[in-house]
């Protein structure tokens, strides 16, 4: 220990001598005895007198538990220390009840075992089953812990498009805390701070006015499990066909049939995450990048817009 660690607790100096390594995950070595301080076990609340010897000796052991499986993944960066891809609609990103296999983290597995080391797989961000586009997936500890604290910090911009049911008048934000939902397990909901919610800020601005629907460009501040979906819905706006927030079919007036059967047939939530930047965690270069709309989303834009070609006074 540097002789400046004087009166500075053990685990808080570890943190500072090894930040490739979580706190969570320095306290649990300590705690087993694979840190020593003066050849001794000591207790992560250890004051120090400064100078001490440390020792660590650890192994990485498997955080996650899941079947590495081939499939075929969009990436678009990789690396020593990260990779992004590009998500398909439809893929689930962790194995849960009714998903214990065909996930995007037992395709991560296959490609590189050594996520099995990491914090639930490497993956320090999600997109839900049903929306489509890029995320950056850790493959070293280091790069681990600082993406995680990356994001903590807002210092990742993450961009959506999003298409949402009504004809929206201008931009703004979104400032409403989110939580668990009070009485559906299943979904998140605007809640008071002082109510379990946690701070959840997302910007927007329209690109696109159909007759009954809009076209938004989105960027989060904060990561919250349903953001995009729960603020938009709670603005009276929910996704085109999302299943837990919205509220039914919205047919401009006069709709033929080609347009009926689009919306009707889309059926996932019409969120896509389009451009991801951020610096490097461990050599510093800027990386941005930007993923394609999906096929589905791209025919839903276009009979939105042909529809209101075809309706110039509406």
């Amino acid at each position: 220990m540097p002789v400046t660690a004087a009166g500075r607790r053990f685990d808080q100096a570890l943190a500072e001598m090894f930040p490739q390594y979580s706190r969570s995950r320095l306290t649990g070595w300590v705690k087993a005895g694979s840190v020593l301080l003066d050849g001794k076990k000591a207790p992560p609340r250890q004051l120090l007198h400064g100078g001490e010897k440390v020792e660590l000796e650890a192994e990485l052991e498997a955080e996650v538990v899941a079947a590495p499986e081939a499939m075929d993944l969009d990436i678009r960066f990789e690396d020593d220390d990260l990779l992004v891809l590009d998500k398909a609609p439809g893929l689930v990103v962790h194995p849960g009840a009714g998903n214990p296999a065909g996930t995007l983290l037992n395709a991560l597995l296959h490609h590189c075992p050594k996520l099995a080391e990491l914090p639930r797989g490497g993956i320090v961000h999600r997109l839900d089953k049903d929306t489509a586009g890029l995320m950056v997936v850790a493959k070293s500890i280091a790069a681990h812990t600082a993406l995680v604290a990356m994001l903590s910090r807002h210092d990742v911009h993450r961009q959506y498009e999003a298409v949402v049911i009504g004809t929206m008048v201008s931009g703004g934000t979104v400032d409403q805390a989110i939580g668990r939902h009070q009485h559906d397990r299943l979904k998140q909901g605007v809640r008071d701070v002082e109510d379990g919610g946690k701070e959840a800020i997302t910007h927007y601005r329209i690109r696109e006015r159909f007759r009954a629907h809009s076209v938004l460009q989105c960027n989060l501040e904060t990561g919250r499990t349903h953001q995009i979906r729960v603020h938009l819905a709670h603005m009276g706006h929910p996704l085109i066909g999302d299943p837990l927030y919205g509220n039914g079919l919205r047919l401009p007036r006069g709709a033929d049939q080609a347009l009926i059967d689009v919306l009707r047939g889309f059926r996932r939530q019409a969120l896509h995450a389009e451009r991801l930047a951020f610096e490097h965690p461990i050599t510093g270069e800027a990386l941005d990048f930007a993923s394609p709309r999906p096929a589905d989303q791209e025919a839903l834009i276009e009979a939105l817009r042909l529809d209101t070609a075809q309706h110039p006074d509406d």
